[in-house]
């Protein structure tokens, strides 16, 4: 008895690991940065922890708003090439045909075997052979608005809230040091784990998101002094 089988393929992740790994990023970057930013202004350790919640709420939503309107965008565009590609396979079968055919012999089928295969998956799946093949729109690819915005507020929470956690524990003299520092390690970790999954260069990865990330909390921590310096 013949065994199913079925390879898993990174490329299926593509769509939720991006979501999920922009969302966690821009949830430690942003968090830890305005916590930095509103501590280095001599603010109430109160105060910085009112900030990082609000922070952590109104990215989340951003998050999730801006994810949807995007991926929505995106969903909107693969509709509209699928419904004038349906209009061009019931008005124009045999030019419909062709031109399938002519993508198989520009990747290295001969023409007779490209017009067989052509004619075969037209019969079987018009549209999907189409779509697949000419408009480059899959099931593994294919647009999931609500999936992704799902994903993007819940990532960007799960972020914010390790830095968010680390300030409300520390005392107000190390909140500064220890958030930053912290923040550094989740960075790390978070574009190491993005690259094992991904199966990106896994020093590459790790150190991109890791230098942003410091970069972001070290502009805003200046911002914050600045301000603070200026005020009193």
């Amino acid at each position: 008895m013949a065994r199913k089988h079925r390879e898993a393929h990174r490329v299926e992740r593509i769509g939720w690991l991006r979501a999920a790994v922009l969302g966690a990023n821009d949830g430690i970057v942003s968090t830890s940065s305005m916590i930095l930013g509103v501590a280095a202004s001599s603010a109430s350790h109160e105060g910085v922890l009112i900030a990082g919640v609000a922070g952590m709420v109104a990215g989340a939503m951003s998050m999730a708003a801006g994810e949807y309107v995007s991926v929505r965008s995106q969903a909107d565009s693969e509709a509209a090439d699928l419904a004038r590609e349906s209009a061009e396979l019931a008005t124009e079968p045999v030019a419909e045909r062709r031109e399938l055919a002519g993508i198989y012999v520009k990747r290295g089928l001969e023409p007779a075997l490209a017009d067989q295969v052509a004619t075969q998956l037209m019969a079987h799946d018009a549209l999907g052979a189409h779509a697949r093949d000419e408009l480059g729109i899959s099931s593994i690819i294919t647009a999931r608005p609500v999936q992704a915005a799902i994903a993007s507020a819940s990532s960007f929470s799960a972020g914010a809230a390790l830095p968010l956690i680390v300030a409300a524990l520390v005392p107000a003299p190390m909140l500064l040091w220890t958030v930053a520092g912290s923040s550094l390690v989740f960075l790390a970790t978070l574009g190491a784990l993005a690259a094992h999954t991904g199966g990106a260069p896994l020093l590459a990865s790790t150190w991109r998101v890791t230098f942003w990330g410091a970069l972001a909390m070290a502009v805003t921590t200046g911002v914050g002094a600045l301000f603070g310096t200026a005020a009193s």
